[in-house]
């Protein structure tokens, strides 16, 4: 087999269709794109244009809402950090705030800190000095006697 030997199955290419290029050809004139206006020029179209009809995308609903800065937390569960301890990569006997998870590698980056979920089980006594915690994660973790202590309710302003 050389190179300058192969070639395509029969039928595999399709010749380009030459347009305006005559009332024979069947693509002359008008060359396949309706009459003039818009759509006949190249680069504009109305998208969602539905022939004056109010459309779509305007008809149906606007629904939730997108903060502008949204955190960007770590979600960690208890069995994660439970096989960090048992692994020696995280003391128990120190308090567990993100940069310890970091060094651990448990999270991969900070981000804007760590929510606590309570998924896993949790063996150790802990204490924990993170952005957050679901209700279960405090009850799993104040059960053996441990503390959770939230960032988020110290960073929110006191209402009056």
């Amino acid at each position: 087999m050389k190179l300058n030997g192969m070639k395509d199955n029969d039928g595999a290419t399709q010749a380009r269709t030459r347009v305006g290029r005559g009332i024979g050809s069947g693509k002359g004139k008008q060359s396949g794109r309706g009459g003039k206006g818009q759509t006949a020029r190249s680069g504009v179209r109305i998208k969602g244009f539905e022939g004056g009809q109010m459309p779509l995308h305007r008809r149906l609903p606007k629904r939730g809402f997108n903060p502008p800065s949204p955190r960007d937390l770590n979600e960690v569960n208890l069995g994660r950090v439970q096989s960090a301890i048992d692994a020696g990569k995280l003391d128990a006997g120190k308090p567990v705030t993100v940069e310890a998870l970091v060094a651990a590698g448990v999270c991969a980056r900070a981000r804007d800190g760590v929510k606590l979920l309570g998924n896993g089980e949790l063996k150790a006594v802990v204490h924990f000095e993170v952005f957050g915690a679901s209700k279960s994660a405090v009850e799993a973790i104040e059960k053996l006697g441990g503390s959770v202590k939230a960032l988020a309710a110290e960073a929110a302003p006191a209402s009056a």
